[in-house]
């Protein structure tokens, strides 16, 4: 096998087409500088150059060589810095997993941090519901999840992100938006429902029937995606429960309802990591985004 030291010389000796000048040009004498190219054309297998007394060319070989031999000489002077920048979080790969609510209100100004802090950092993005989320935290499969509680806080560190209301989103026109107030239980009563679903949706189902008497009977859809609900609602198949940030997807026809007495940061995204994570990126992520404790 060729050494690094040995393509070095190959390249010289090319460039110059003169072992003279290419061993002047590698602070080295003539002879050992032949032994180099002797050595890497043995173990090549091929001559690289054509020589006599007069003249030094190169062969066919020689010249397909040089090209491969330059990058691999690129390559290895790029690499140390290369390795540097990664343990250093300013290089590397980013996955971070989100949900589709969190696509439309934090995922991008997240990510315009990530390309004005770690401008060298490739990011990988996976859209997934929390439960996904964590599942691929733990196998390592994922380096930050943008995602909703609840999770074990024994493998998972987290920060809150954002907070928000929970909205009813009902058809512009219907009852409940000519009623000028927030929207109470009672209002409610024999109202159509597109409902979250309660598994795949489990976060916004739980939050949505502690917060209202919820009647099941009243349920006309079950959907796990807050645009999909928001574009029922406009079709006016019903009213649904959806986090302020909604509001965002720009759906015409929907009108945005208070709850009464309802909490206005009841609704919770976190950005979440698993417990000694090794990725120096998201270490520098998390400084970035001053989310890192000591």
């Amino acid at each position: 096998m060729f050494t690094l030291d040995q393509v070095r010389s190959f390249i010289a000796v090319a460039e110059e087409l003169h072992f003279g000048r290419a061993a002047e040009r590698l602070n080295m004498t003539q002879p050992p500088l032949s032994r180099q190219i002797q050595k890497l054309e043995k173990s090549i297998g091929v001559d690289l150059f054509e020589r006599d007394n007069r003249k030094v060319a190169l062969t066919a070989a020689g010249e397909a060589f040089l090209a491969e031999a330059r990058r691999l000489a690129v390559a290895a002077d790029r690499a140390p810095q290369t390795a540097r920048r990664i343990a250093a979080g300013r290089a590397g790969v980013l996955r971070i997993g989100f949900t589709a609510a969190s696509g439309y209100s934090l995922l991008g100004p997240l990510l315009a941090e990530i390309e004005e802090g770690l401008p060298d950092v490739d990011v990988d993005l996976q859209e997934m519901v929390t439960g996904e989320q964590l599942q691929a935290l733990a196998a390592g499969e994922l380096d930050l999840g943008l995602a909703r509680p609840p999770f074990d806080t024994r493998q998972f560190e987290s920060r809150l992100l954002l907070s928000e209301s929970l909205l009813v989103a009902v058809p512009e026109g219907h009852p409940l938006d000519e009623l000028k107030r927030p929207v109470e239980a009672a209002d409610l009563v024999d109202v159509p429902l597109v409902m979250h679903h309660p598994t795949k949706a489990r976060y916004f189902y739980d939050l949505s029937v502690r917060l209202l008497p919820i009647e099941h009977r009243n349920e006309v859809h079950s959907v796990s995606q807050i645009l999909t609900m928001v574009a029922l609602v406009a079709a006016g198949r019903g009213v649904a429960f959806v986090p302020e940030s909604a509001r965002l997807l720009g759906v015409g026809g929907v009108s945005y309802l208070r709850l009464a007495g309802a909490s206005t940061d009841v609704v919770e995204l976190h950005a979440l990591w698993a417990r000694g994570t090794r990725n120096p990126a998201l270490e520098r992520l998390l400084d970035v985004m001053q989310l890192k404790t000591d």
